[in-house]
């Protein structure tokens, strides 16, 4: 098989909102809390819906007869400045209207990635700075994308295994691929912010349709960091991947964490043995959990609340006493975190603890998580690559805005 081209940074990134709206539709919400879940409605979308200009709002649109393509030089704009649509009136640079859509008293958790980022970011953040720079491992995946005024984390959770087995443990099955996709941001001013990108959002690379977790492997990762930038609109200053197998291993070393889940599940694709209910769950257990998807009616948003569960849990019981005044645990937790960690060719141990302040400050009372909007969740596009997650560039565009500038409310956002 040849390999794929060499990928080269666009000077600009663009979002166009005009070719969301013609897809527009009422997003679905889910519900908050876990274990409980929504099945979604099983209809599919064949193609283009009604009206429809183009797949992936952030990167194609219409030449007039459905054909998603580039759009030329001319069109595009910084990420701090967006592209204006044509006829839209919209200017990334015009004052950004205050959120008032999210609730200030609803939490989102976050998804399972971070499991093993936080024993890294408690090592960074108890002052081993350099203990931790020497456990890092760096990878070329910026762009050169012009700056933009926030601060901004790209925090991406890789599974080794191809997603087709399910014994074993992480490292059993070769291959990788992007499976849990998070932005994390911090404005000049204001409230940080951590938001998730769904694995199955549909993109286009190479003028080729994909899934968005796919964009790695199939044009390298400095492509990926550009899709999420094209998304957001902003410049991703650092890249953080995290091995899923890390997760394992810090679930271990907080001897599990408790889980729970409404329906009983053997899922030979993931692993997941699971009687209805709510049990201790180990790294191997926990991993699974997080995995399975082809058991749940609601599939990958399912997956999603499961993932942001998982988390919680590590979270907790991460923060709790009998964990941080314990010296061998906290070895244990920090060992088992940084070994599962990959950052970008520029990113050090100072860059994590600012990513670890503003982590902090996301996921409290007054941070803002949650995921990107889409316009549907099972959209099947004619070039035949399956379900796909239509995202919605009008409400995303307005969502970055405002967590750039640092004035959305506090409180839960997004589509799942």
């Amino acid at each position: 098989m040849e390999g794929p081209q060499a990928f080269q940074p666009r000077s600009h990134r663009t979002r166009s909102a005009q070719n969301a709206s013609s897809h527009q539709t009422d997003a679905p919400r889910a519900t908050a809390a876990p274990p409980s879940f929504s099945p979604s409605s099983s209809g599919r979308s064949t193609g283009h819906v009604a009206g429809d200009s183009g797949f992936h709002a952030s990167r194609i649109r219409s030449d007039g007869g459905g054909t998603g393509r580039s759009l030329p030089a001319e069109e595009r704009r910084s990420p701090r400045m967006g592209r204006t649509p044509t006829g839209s009136g919209h200017v990334r640079h015009r004052p950004r209207p205050k959120a008032t859509t999210a609730r200030r008293s609803v939490r989102r958790r976050v998804p399972v990635v971070i499991a093993a980022l936080l024993a890294a970011l408690l090592a960074a953040a108890f002052g081993v700075t350099g203990w931790v720079n020497g456990q890092l491992t760096h990878k070329q995946m910026l762009t050169s994308a012009a700056n933009t005024p926030a601060s901004t984390w790209l925090i991406l959770g890789t599974d080794e295994r191809d997603g087709t087995a399910g014994t074993g443990s992480s490292v059993d099955i070769p291959g990788s691929r992007t499976d849990s996709i998070l932005v994390l941001t911090k404005p000049r001013s204001g409230n940080s912010s951590l938001i998730s990108i769904p694995r199955d959002s549909l993109v286009n690379v190479r003028n080729q349709d994909m899934k968005i977790n796919a964009v790695s492997t199939m044009a390298g990762y400095p492509a990926l960091t550009g899709e999420v930038e094209s998304i957001t609109g902003m410049k991703i200053d650092h890249v953080v991947i995290v091995g899923f197998g890390g997760v394992e291993k810090v679930v271990d070393a907080l001897g599990g964490v408790e889980l729970c889940y409404d329906r009983t599940v053997n899922d030979v694709r993931s692993g997941m043995n699971w009687k209805a209910g709510c049990h201790t769950a180990d790294g191997k257990t926990a991993l699974a959990f997080s995995r399975m998807r082809y058991s749940d009616p609601t599939g990958d948003i399912g997956r999603a609340k499961r993932q942001r569960q998982v988390i919680s849990a590590v979270a907790k019981k991460a923060s709790s006493p009998s964990v941080l005044m314990n010296p061998a645990t906290m070895k244990k937790l920090m060992e088992a975190g940084l070994s599962s960690l990959t950052v970008d060719e520029k990113t050090g141990a100072f860059d994590m603890v600012g990513m670890a302040l503003a982590f902090r400050n996301a996921t409290g009372a007054d941070g803002v998580t949650g995921s990107v909007y889409y316009q549907n969740p099972n959209y099947y596009p004619p070039s035949g690559i399956g379900s796909t997650i239509l995202l919605d560039g009008v409400r995303n565009t307005q969502l970055f805005d405002q967590l750039e500038a640092g004035t959305h409310d506090p409180g839960t956002v997004g589509g799942m």
